[in-house]
Formats: structure tokens, C-alpha cells, sequence
């Protein structure tokens, strides 16, 4: 047999040449590169709903500061460094919990506007429908953004509004949430008032709250001319949301209830609401943390009558899942960002890179083949006779 390294240079096939190794790694560095660099943006179906809505929010926004600064209000440029000039105070007569300020630099972005109108596309709620409304004087940007929504996507609301409100929120005695709502429908900002209002805080009676603050909000509803939510306990109140929220109601039925805060009015007492994640609220979410003792509060009887629900706390986890920033500063443009519209790859682009690879290895590879079968019959031993 001979020795192949006195017979000449040792056989190869083209797949183990450097040339060809380095042509194909070349090739594929090249097709990647192509790949990676013809990336497009995928603009969101209701992109143009999305800016309209945030750009409503700014305006009222400065609507509502123009308001403030009249009265000789200065902004707290420490814990407001927006300079929204909505952002409340630490303590006050009717503050009814601790809050928290990140939160409520979030929902004062008039982005968060457009990130509503994504949840309501996600829960199909559609132009004509009508949707129920609890919200607290807690996250004043949340409120804006909900009601200015609804209203660019032609979605009639039914607003119920307990005035109470937690740190940093809407929580001066001279600037309730009622002050702001009706600045706003005055401007065009938003269609209407709420319907009615309670106290809010704990029992949604103002329980802990001191006499005097639980007049100075009594007060304010009745400047603002609505009926005042206040029975003897918390099942009375919510008893009678859920009979205005019908008298009020469209004969259909509503599309959707929006929870916006922790409201017990609104959450009751039946789960942790610790345990309810923020978005989109089915039977499912609510049957599996219920319990029997506690008392159901309005989202809980919605939902479980067979009405999804919305339920906006927990931003920093809402945010997360519509890819936003969590307290940024400054306000981001609108119209940028994930929330309006996404990269993703050209998938045409990519599939034929994929196929000039795939193409390439496969050719050489078969030719690799080929050289072989061709070198091992010209190397054939003689058969013995």
C-alpha cells in the first residue's frame, strides 16, 4: 500500500481547506451582519389613537398646573422634578394612606395615556361601549389618562370617585380630585364628571382620618353637587356603587369595569389584594385568591358576574409588562418607544441569508462527499483471487 506522504501532498477534501473555511466563514459573517442591520419597526395598529390620547394628557396636564400656579402654588421641584406641579403633599387632612411617589411620577406621564389605550385594546373594549369607573384621589395621573382614553377611543364612562388619597396624590384640601375633574371637563379634557363620590379611606368612610378631614372632603362633594356615598359600614357603600353604576348604566350592560387604586370599595375584602396582579382581571384571576370570609367589593361582583375588569396598581409591575419607564425623568417623547411601536427583524431578509448558508454548507459539504467516494474507489484494494 502506498505511503501517502511519499507518494505526494496528503489528500484533502474541499471542506478541510483553509481557503474554503475561510470563504464560508466570510459568507456567513456577512449574511448575519445583513440580517442583524435590516431590522424594521413594526408600528402599532393604534398608533395614532396612542398619541392622541398622550397628547390630549400634556395639554391637560398643563391645563391643570396653569390652574395651580393662579393660586400661588409653587412646585415642589425635590419631589416633582417633572415639574407637573400635580404632585401632593406628604401629609395632609386627607391623606389616608402611605403612597408611593415613583408611582405617581409614572402615571404623570402623559405616555401613560397611551399605555391605557393598549389595555383597552387588549380587553376588546370597543367604540360605543361603556365602561365603569372607580377611582380614588391617590394617582391623579392614572385618572387623567383612563377618562382622556376612553374618550379618543369613543368608549362612554361611568365614573365613580372616592376622594380620599394616599401620599403624593391628590391630597391637598384646596385641589381634590373633584377640583381637577371639573377644571378638565370645563377644558374639553374629558366628557364628564363622576357620578357620585364617598370619602374614601378606610371602610370607604374615612375611618382614621381626623373629623376634621372627613368634612373637608364631605365639603368638597357637595361644592361639586354629587350625591355622597356614606352608609352605616363598608357593604352599604359598596350596595350602593353597584345600584348607581346600574341606574347610571347602559341598557346592554357595561364592556369593562376600571379599577384604579386600591379602593376597599372597589377591591373588597374577600382576597389579598396583594395577590391580584395588575392588567387585564378575568373569573380566572379572581376565583383562585378568593375566600370565603371578607366582604366582595365592586371589581370582585363585575367579575365575577361574567364582566372583565382593568385593575391599574402595582405601576412599576403594569409598566414592566407594557415596556415603559418606571419614574422617568424627564418625560419621555411621545411616540417613542415600545409602547408605540417595536423592531423586529425582516423575516424575508433573514430567510434568505438562512438560505445562502444553509445553500453554502450543503454544496461543499455534498462536494466533500463526492471527493471522498471518488478518492476511495481510485484506492480500492485488489481483490484477492
Amino acid at each position: 500500500m502506498p505511503n501517502p506522504s511519499k507518494s505526494g501532498s496528503m489528500f484533502r477534501p474541499v471542506i478541510q481547506k483553509t481557503r474554503t473555511l475561510a470563504i464560508m466563514a466570510v459568507v456567513s459573517a456577512g449574511c448575519f451582519w445583513f440580517a442583524f442591520n435590516s431590522r424594521v419597526e413594526k408600528v402599532s395598529g393604534n398608533y395614532t389613537l396612542k398619541v392622541a390620547a398622550a397628547e390630549r394628557m400634556k395639554e391637560a396636564m398643563e391645563i391643570l398646573k396653569s390652574s395651580r400656579m393662579e393660586k400661588g402654588v409653587f412646585v415642589d421641584i425635590e419631589n416633582d422634578p417633572n415639574e407637573t406641579g400635580l404632585v401632593g403633599a406628604q401629609f395632609s387632612l386627607i391623606t389616608t394612606d402611605e403612597g408611593d411617589l415613583d408611582a405617581k411620577l409614572t402615571t404623570l406621564d402623559p405616555n401613560f395615556a397611551a399605555a391605557m389605550v393598549e389595555l383597552f385594546t387588549r380587553a376588546d373594549l370597543q367604540k360605543g361601549d361603556t365602561a365603569a369607573v372607580l377611582l380614588t384621589g391617590s394617582m391623579p395621573g392614572a385618572n387623567m389618562a383612563t377618562l382622556i382614553a376612553a374618550d379618543v377611543m369613543g368608549v362612554e364612562t361611568v365614573t365613580l370617585a372616592s376622594l380620599g388619597a394616599s401620599q403624593w396624590g391628590a391630597n391637598y384640601p384646596s385641589f381634590t380630585w373633584l377640583d381637577m375633574e371639573q377644571i378638565l371637563v370645563e377644558n374639553g379634557m374629558i366628557p364628564n364628571m363622576s357620578v357620585a363620590a364617598s370619602i374614601g379611606g378606610r371602610n370607604d368612610l374615612g375611618r382614621l382620618l381626623s373629623p376634621k378631614g372627613r368634612n373637608l372632603i364631605i365639603d368638597n362633594i357637595e361644592k361639586h353637587e354629587l350625591p355622597l356615598i356614606q352608609g352605616s359600614n363598608l357593604k352599604d357603600n359598596i350596595q350602593r356603587r353597584m345600584e348607581i353604576l346600574e341606574q347610571n348604566g347602559p341598557k346592554d350592560g357595561y364592556g369593562l369595569l376600571i379599577n384604579i387604586g386600591g379602593g376597599v370599595a372597589s377591591l373588597g375584602t374577600s382576597f389579598n389584594m396583594k395577590l391580584l396582579e395588575p392588567g387585564l382581571v378575568t373569573r380566572s384571576n379572581i376565583v383562585p385568591i378568593s375566600r370565603q370570609e371578607g366582604i366582595e367589593g365592586v371589581l370582585v361582583k363585575f367579575v365575577k358576574s361574567g364582566i372583565n375588569a382593568l385593575h391599574i396598581l402595582n405601576i412599576n409591575e403594569l409598566t414592566e409588562k407594557l415596556h415603559m419607564p418606571y419614574a422617568p425623568i424627564p418625560i419621555p417623547e411621545i411616540g417613542k418607544g415600545q409602547l408605540y411601536a417595536v423592531e423586529q427583524y425582516n423575516l424575508g431578509v433573514s430567510a434568505v441569508c438562512f438560505l445562502i448558508v444553509a445553500g453554502m454548507v450543503f454544496a461543499v459539504g455534498r462536494h466533500s462527499h463526492n471527493q471522498i467516494n471518488e478518492r476511495m474507489k481510485e484506492h480500492e484494494p485488489d481483490s484477492i483471487l
